[in-house]
């Protein structure tokens, strides 16, 4: 007997194949609560944006108080475009089961340049207050070794980002305290160009044989050329949230303006809290 239908169309309710539903479609939001964020982290959203997580007024702030020569990057020679940014990676310094010194002490500084960048407040504590106010378990840093990790990257793209996917248990083995039973990312869009800077999500994650298909630091598009997808271009002021273990990509920045966002990963742990690192 047909169980579901290939082409998704819904049963006719005499004997008809069950429908299909994609379960990955993107999803708007006038404010961020709990439901809507269990959706994403089951999967079944493809994305979801929050309008105005940010104020415009709080983007500038931001924006204004961020000085650029103070700004980091990622090597471009491994990853063949230039994305700057303010804070470290934690798997960029994982090292045999454990964390390098030198990450401790980029976490300090750069959390001491983001301190004041809102208004004299720090960008990232308003979000976590956001975030725990809106999930039922609350919201908190994860850590490592007893020692909390850091959260709240700033980053800049303007060259856009190549298809690969993001997973802490890949890439930092057991080096978090609570191991997370799912991964998000969150985005929050501080500045956005004129056009492009879109993500794309792709209902596709990782398998051992992708590894054929890399292309230096990212993988081939053909991977995901058939998958479902949702794209979400940027607004000032909205945050976004998908599954990071899901391949993703970001486009590049069209017209004028800057593609600047507040970025960290959220896990949610075993006793139902938020977990948050960057």
């Amino acid at each position: 007997m047909q169980k579901y239908a290939v082409d998704g169309e819904r049963g006719t309710g005499h004997g008809g194949a069950t429908p299909v539903h994609t379960l990955f479609d993107a999803e708007v939001a006038e404010e961020l609560d709990s439901r809507r964020l269990s959706r994403v982290a089951a999967g079944l959203l493809g994305a979801l944006s929050v309008r105005n997580f940010f104020t415009e007024g709080e983007c500038r702030a931001i924006v204004a108080s961020l000085a650029e020569d103070r700004m980091g990057q990622y090597d471009a020679a491994v990853v063949g475009m230039r994305i700057k940014k303010l804070g470290p990676a934690v798997f960029d310094f994982y090292n045999n089961g454990s964390v390098a010194d030198a990450y401790w002490e980029q976490a300090a500084e750069a959390t001491r340049q983001r301190a004041r960048l809102l208004a004299g407040q720090d960008p990232f504590q308003a979000a976590l207050d956001r975030l725990a106010k809106a999930w039922h378990g609350g919201a908190a840093v994860a850590t490592a070794g007893g020692r909390p990790l850091f959260a709240g990257m700033i980053r800049e793209m303007g060259e856009g980002a190549g298809l690969h996917f993001d997973e802490v248990e890949r890439e930092f083995p057991d080096g978090l305290d609570e191991t997370p039973l799912c991964q998000l990312a969150f985005n929050c869009y501080l500045s956005v160009p004129e056009s492009g800077g879109e993500v794309t999500v792709f209902r596709r994650r990782w398998r051992p044989g992708d590894e054929d298909h890399r292309d230096g630091y990212w993988y081939r598009p053909h991977l995901v050329a058939d998958e479902p997808r949702v794209t979400v271009a940027p607004r000032c002021g909205d945050a976004v949230f998908f599954d990071p273990r899901n391949y993703h990509r970001v486009g590049a920045n069209k017209g004028g303006g800057r593609r600047v966002t507040l970025s960290f990963f959220i896990g949610v742990s075993a006793h139902g809290n938020l977990l948050l690192w960057s």
